[in-house]
């Protein structure tokens, strides 16, 4: 008669949630990669300004759009490189801080490297999927070439002659910004979402902060909506209005009037700086920047009830489906 014994007792699931100021003092150190992604909503600036705060130097920010989480970041010189696509500021003015670098290497050059939105996607794509490249149509005949030796081309093996290919995007730290979140790390977000989910299975960790935690329940009632499970998240964290100025979907609006307030304060470096010292330094945490914003700001961008019609996903019956 054969005995057998029982294996190891499965680990439980691991609680991921952490105060804002552990995650980054814990996973974001000088000289990491980050990928501080979103585009044009849930951007996570809160976990920016965290970074700012803590005085984090040498990073490489990698962004889609840099937008205004870039100006802030590289203006408190958190950032010696900038790997982006897309140089705006939410299409509301320019990023003044990053063109001072570029232009005049005022008060210090930023190294730059190009990439086209198309290119910035497969190589996160590339990352997520372990890949040593992808092919890509965008940027074939343009003189990205020219400006940026990382994009190459090879000949198409299927005989479609020749075709760009990029390397993969690996941050040490992905961060982004979600609606909800259970505490194992299970991450649901709806809206525009961009290249969340290959941004955090690209990064070696991820940090993803939320508008709140949820029950397991919540999450399980609606599974869809999970688009980053737990085992690609490092930590989450909740904080309440953690992307303004961008949007939530379902929780407040882009606050248009703070984008178009951007261009005259990141115009004058001065300025900007002192912008920084009272909403970054200034203040201890998220809380404290959403209380100083005050209540008349928030009910700028308040957003009316629109739920979703509901989705039955069915269950099998607990009789086994017996008659």
């Amino acid at each position: 008669m054969t005995t057998q014994t029982a294996g190891p007792p499965e680990a439980a699931p691991r609680d991921k949630v952490m105060e804002l100021d552990a995650a980054i003092a814990a996973h974001v150190h000088d000289g990491d990669t980050i990928c501080p992604e979103g585009f044009g909503h849930l951007i996570p600036f809160a976990a920016a300004h965290e970074i700012i705060r803590q005085g984090r130097r040498g990073l490489t920010l990698v962004r889609m759009t840099p937008d205004l989480i870039a100006d802030q970041l590289i203006a408190a010189d958190c950032v010696d490189r900038l790997v982006a696509s897309f140089f705006a500021s939410g299409s509301a003015g320019s990023l003044h801080e990053v063109r001072r670098r570029i232009q005049h290497h005022d008060p210090r050059p930023l190294e730059v490297e190009e990439w086209t939105h198309g290119q910035m996607a497969a190589r996160y794509s590339a990352g997520a999927t372990g890949a040593p490249f992808l092919p890509v149509h965008s940027g074939v005949g343009s003189d990205l070439f020219e400006v940026n030796p990382m994009l190459r081309s090879v000949e198409d093996p299927y005989g479609g002659g020749r075709v760009a290919v990029v390397p993969p995007i690996r941050p040490d730290v992905t961060i982004l910004h979600a609606q909800r979140a259970d505490r194992l790390g299970n991450v649901q977000l709806w809206g525009i979402t961009g290249i969340q989910p290959e941004a955090a299975y690209a990064g070696r960790r991820t940090i993803v902060t939320v508008e709140e935690i949820v029950e397991p329940e919540v999450v399980r009632s609606d599974p869809n909506r999970t688009l980053i499970p737990a085992h690609a998240v490092t930590a989450v964290v909740p904080v309440p209005r953690g992307a303004h100025p961008s949007y939530v979907q379902g929780y407040y609006q882009r606050d248009n009037a703070f984008y178009r307030e951007w261009e005259a304060i990141s115009k004058d470096r001065s300025r900007l700086l002192a912008w920084l010292d009272e909403w970054v330094h200034g203040v201890v945490d998220r809380a404290a920047y959403v209380q100083r914003l005050g209540e008349e700001r928030w009910a700028s961008v308040r957003l009316d009830p629109r739920p979703a019609a509901p989705v039955d996903y069915g269950r099998t019956p607990r009789n086994g489906g017996a008659a």
